[in-house]
């Protein structure tokens, strides 16, 4: 049983982005601060302070292969071993004052809103079960990938990737060769599907808050989107159909049972999953300038009363969802335990990183910032989608969005007009290079330890980018070439 029971529910995890955007605090925090708030320069840290955030990565990655009951029973150990190896110095050299604010500001609107979000969504999508005969044929396989990439862009990759990977999964139960399954669900789903609104991905929706019209991604983004989805589609479907092949023939016989129909459990979770997204659009819509102040850190209404709803959704998802049927599906709380203890060192972690990012020219990663323009000022759009895709591999790709549009000028009106192929190359980037690692966007993880709980040996952090480097990358050149070269 997880540590989030229900009187503990606020507790801790990922959406590095949702957090960051639902919180609605775009410039790093500028408009949650209070007066007097304590403050730092990015620009004054060396590189050396990421070394926290690339040891926790490093754990992530090295752990689990060398030695792997020990990451079992202790990640969480680990992960508070970074993110103090990051709070204790950052304390001594800037005060504890600043250390307890930045806790407090990254707790408070950005990790315990991104874990609220994701236990909402975890808890609903997971009361949500298909029953009778699905079977993992290369044709069922496509298509419910086909179906999650259409839906991820209304409904978030979260909400679409946890909605759908049970019932990839229980289709597939019996395969031997599966591990490809999940990897494109990963790249699909919970990443290449959610291009086409902000709700689908967290970029886009702070793009959306800074300006940005609702439809603009839908417009832009979907022949790009619609490119590099057909090409991943076909691609596993090739693989998919080697790998069937190989399946023994028990496996591939028709059972006795082909004839039951398809059906729904918990279909009231599909409205409810409805409410989620209500709750999330709400609270970037409705500003009723109205907060209160914890340390510095202004708390939102909006936010307050987002995440008192987020938290009432999932409750009554429990309290009204059979738990035979939440047993049957395959539903524990160890996925988003795992995901909590984890990101909690990562979202602490980061914090110098993205600090040094958003300082721009004047920080330590100046000639990163720098590459994106020629010496006259004119965008060079292919920097910026592979900058904007790399950092936001390996960052969150929520800020990264955001120091890149601000780059570019900041003003919505120029960027959605002549710089339209601009922002179209950070947006690109920010979301389709969500995809190249297992951090690089919210679900990306979650969907992992799903799997790895279903008995499927996931590839390693490492391992999983020899997955998108040789699939995703080459895509991802011929979509620099195509739009943006």
């Amino acid at each position: 049983m997880s540590r989030f029971g229900w009187s503990r529910a606020c507790r801790p995890s990922t959406l590095l982005a949702l957090a960051i955007v639902l919180a609605a605090v775009p410039g790093g925090g500028a408009l949650a601060a209070g007066e007097g708030a304590p403050h730092f320069d990015g620009g004054e840290l060396g590189l050396i302070w990421v070394a926290p955030f690339a040891g926790i990565l490093l754990s992530i990655a090295i752990f689990p292969l060398v030695a792997g009951e020990f990451w079992h029973h202790h990640f969480g150990k680990v992960s508070a071993f970074w993110a103090l190896s990051f709070l204790v110095p950052f304390g001594i050299f800037f005060g504890p004052e600043l250390a307890i604010y930045e806790v407090v500001h990254v707790g408070l609107l950005e990790y315990i809103p991104f874990i609220i979000l994701l236990l909402s969504l975890f808890t609903v999508a997971g009361g949500v079960r298909v029953t009778g005969t699905l079977r993992g044929t290369p044709e069922v396989n496509t298509a419910i990938l086909l179906l999650g990439t259409a839906i991820a862009s209304w409904m978030g990759t979260t909400g679409a990737a946890m909605l759908l990977i049970r019932p990839i999964l229980n289709a597939n139960e019996n395969r031997r060769h599966k591990v490809h399954v999940v990897v494109f669900f990963i790249f699909l789903v919970a990443n290449i599907g959610g291009s086409l609104t902000p709700l689908g991905d967290p970029p886009l929706f702070l793009g959306f808050l800074k300006g940005v019209s609702f439809f603009w991604p839908t417009t832009y983004m979907l022949v790009p989107m619609l490119m590099v989805s057909a090409i991943l589609l076909v691609l596993f479907y090739a693989v998919d159909r080697y790998f069937w092949s190989r399946e023994d023939d028990d496996v591939k016989a028709v059972p006795t049972t082909a004839g039951q129909k398809i059906a729904l459990e918990g279909k009231v979770n599909i409205l409810l999953l409805a409410g989620v997204v209500g709750a999330v659009l709400l609270s970037g819509v409705w500003k009723p300038g109205i907060s209160i102040e914890v340390y510095h850190v202004h708390w939102e209404l909006q936010n307050m009363v987002r995440d008192g709803l987020l938290i009432a959704i999932a409750y009554l998802s429990w309290k009204i969802t059979s738990l035979e049927s939440r047993l049957a599906n395959g539903f524990t709380w160890f996925p988003i335990l795992e995901v909590a203890k984890l990101f909690a060192g990562i979202f602490l972690t980061i914090i110098p990183a993205i600090a040094i990012l958003k300082a721009g020219t004047d920080g330590a990663l100046s000639q990163v910032v720098s590459a994106v323009s020629t010496e006259t000022g004119e965008p060079v759009n292919l920097a910026y989608f592979w900058l904007t895709g790399i950092l936001s591999s390996f960052l969150d790709n929520a800020p990264t969005y955001l120091v890149f549009f601000n780059t570019a000028g900041g003003d919505a009106e120029t960027l959605m007009g002549p710089l339209a192929n601009t922002l179209l190359a950070i947006s690109a980037g920010a979301v389709f290079m969500g995809a190249n690692t297992y951090i690089g966007n919210a679900p990306n993880f979650m969907v992992k330890a799903i799997a790895e709980e279903r008995g499927i040996p996931m590839p390693s952090f490492f391992g999983y980018m020899i997955w998108s480097g040789l699939i995703l990358m080459p895509i991802f050149v011929l979509v620099g070439f195509v739009f943006f070269a």
